[in-house]
């Protein structure tokens, strides 16, 4: 006889075995991306999103049903990022809902779990999407459906049900032609079966190693130096193993610890040092460097007490009767953003998309009756849903911009006087007269809407479709206006990025003015990394 019964203890080894095994397999799920750009990140979502259920979990030290429902629930709802994320998210709030007033797992009570998830999760997207995430959960529960109606042995029935998650997910490029003519199979549902996988052969085990997973035990180490230094370098020239051991040996001698990761043609680098120019400036006689990160290890957060000192002074002041939030992706975008009267840049956009935890934690510093949030990115407009239904205590109202350009266009048309929802109307219809793209490059082969695509190549890519293909970055761009291009077009916008000289840009856009002399060209210092240009037409 099998295992027929799962309590809280075992449920737990169980989903922290889930959450080790997708963060083993996240670089994976991020290259089954279907747009082959450098910051696929589905896998790096959906690991953050279940390692901050884990790191719930993992405090629980003697768990029933209950408290460990909350754990996964709770933690997974907060810490979710990308519309991945926020999914997986919704899968775990349905499972655990059939957990709570149960001292054990059975038959029934799994098959009424994977139900749950997958009827949770279908309600909390507006429009659900075949070929997804959501068609490989739901092709499990009612394999979980049939299978745990006629047997009890859960350990058989996981093992089946797995297996047709496995075959849904093999069919999902059938369902949908993106991936298909990508070449992939969906990269959220890839992630929830590595999740599978993971509980899977813990359960298989004879005797199951207890261990924390890596966001637990990374937070526990203490390193003798004082800051954690973490950055993204894309090498002038290419990057061999006798380089990478030459730069981990000197990154050694100055610190520990040292990670040095070759993703594509980009480095990335951790490590632990008192002397965080020196790690900079050896990096930048390799290449260009970006995403910086330097935490101090051993002082306060000096900025985070500002940050509470300027929120007792807001919590003090009459609250506004509207506030503004925006997810944004540089330092220009930034500056934008508070000139045009946002009260809370919340950092992240394509490359690094926040947590509902953020959203919610920037709404909280907010001091207003309505807070229009701007989440600029269609991959983080579930997470700030979530956040928006997470808030008691404020109106929150999530206006549906996909870009950076979008989100401005919504800002400028705010008009004080009329109601939220009449402004709510106004800037969701004023921000859909504006086209935008982004400029950056392939990191593999592939073939997009009949475009073939190589390694290397600069990409236009514009509201979820591929606009232009080249070998050029300003020549890429300008394709990418032409194809953009309307007749009743006034405005164009051009947002150079980070990696970009700003000689280039201003180039581009004597060019661009010189094809559309009737149009105001505006050049904009973004900030931005990753993407060279983010361009908009309306």
């Amino acid at each position: 006889m099998g295992i027929t019964k799962i309590d809280a203890a075992k449920m737990k080894e169980l989903f922290l075995a889930g959450a080790r095994n997708i963060e083993a397999n996240k670089d994976y799920i991020n290259e089954l991306n279907v747009f082959p750009v450098p910051d696929g990140d589905t896998g790096t979502n959906m690991t953050m999103t279940i390692m901050s259920a884990a790191r719930e979990v993992e405090a629980l030290e003697e768990p029933d049903m209950k408290s460990l429902s909350k754990a996964i629930s709770q933690g997974a709802l907060r810490g979710a990022r990308g519309n991945s994320g926020v999914i997986l998210s919704q899968l775990f709030r349905g499972f655990t809902k059939a957990l709570k007033g149960v001292d054990a797992i059975d038959s029934k009570v799994a098959a009424e779990a994977f139900a749950r998830a997958s009827e949770t999760a279908y309600k909390a997207v507006m429009k659900p999407k075949e070929g997804t995430i959501l068609t490989v959960a739901r092709g499990m529960s009612e394999r979980a459906a049939d299978v745990l109606a006629g047997i009890d042995d859960l350990e058989e029935a996981l093992k089946q049900i797995i297996e047709y998650g496995d075959y849904i997910l093999s069919i999902t490029p059938d369902m949908l032609p993106v991936l298909k003519q990508a070449g992939v199979v969906d990269s959220g549902g890839q992630g929830l079966m590595s999740i599978m996988h993971g509980m899977y052969d813990c359960m298989t085990r004879a005797q199951p190693a207890v261990q924390k997973p890596a966001a637990a035990q990374e937070s526990e180490q203490i390193s003798r130096f004082m800051y954690s230094v973490k950055y993204v370098m894309r090498p002038l020239r290419s990057f061999e193993f006798s380089d990478r051991d030459k730069f981990i040996k000197y990154m050694s001698a100055i610190g520990e610890k040292v990670e040095c990761e070759k993703r594509y043609n980009i480095v990335c680098v951790s490590l632990y040092t008192d002397n965080p120019g020196l790690a900079l400036q050896k990096a930048v006689k390799y290449g260009i460097v970006s995403n910086i990160e330097i935490e101090n290890l051993k002082e306060p957060d000096l900025l985070a007490a500002e940050e509470s000192a300027a929120q007792q002074e807001e919590e003090q002041a009459p609250p506004k009767k509207t506030g503004f939030i925006a997810v944004s992706v540089g330092d220009g975008i930034d500056e934008i953003f508070r000139e045009l009267g946002v009260d809370r840049i919340v950092k992240g956009g394509q490359t690094n998309n926040p947590s509902t935890e953020d959203i919610l934690d920037a709404i909280g510093k907010v001091n207003a009756e309505t807070i229009f949030v701007l989440p600029n990115n269609k991959n983080i407009f579930l997470a700030a849903q979530q956040a928006a239904q997470l808030t008691e205590d404020k109106k929150v109202m999530v206006v549906p911009s996909a870009s950076i350009p979008q989100g401005i266009a919504a800002v400028i048309n705010y008009i004080d006087g009329e109601s939220d929802e009449e402004n709510f109307d106004h800037m969701k219809e004023e921000m859909m007269n504006v086209r935008s793209a982004e400029i950056t490059y392939a990191v593999r082969d592939t073939t997009i809407d009949d475009k073939e695509i190589h390694k290397g190549d600069i990409m236009g890519i514009g509201d979820g479709s591929l606009v232009a293909v080249g070998k050029d970055i300003e020549e890429t761009a300008a394709e990418t206006v032409k194809q953009l291009m309307f007749d009743d077009a006034e405005v164009i916008s051009i947002y150079y990025g980070a990696d970009v000289e700003e000689e280039k840009a201003q180039a581009l856009t004597d060019k661009v003015t010189e094809l559309y002399p009737d149009c105001e060209v505006e050049l904009n210092s973004g900030g931005q990394p990753t993407y060279y240009y983010i361009i908009s037409v309306e």
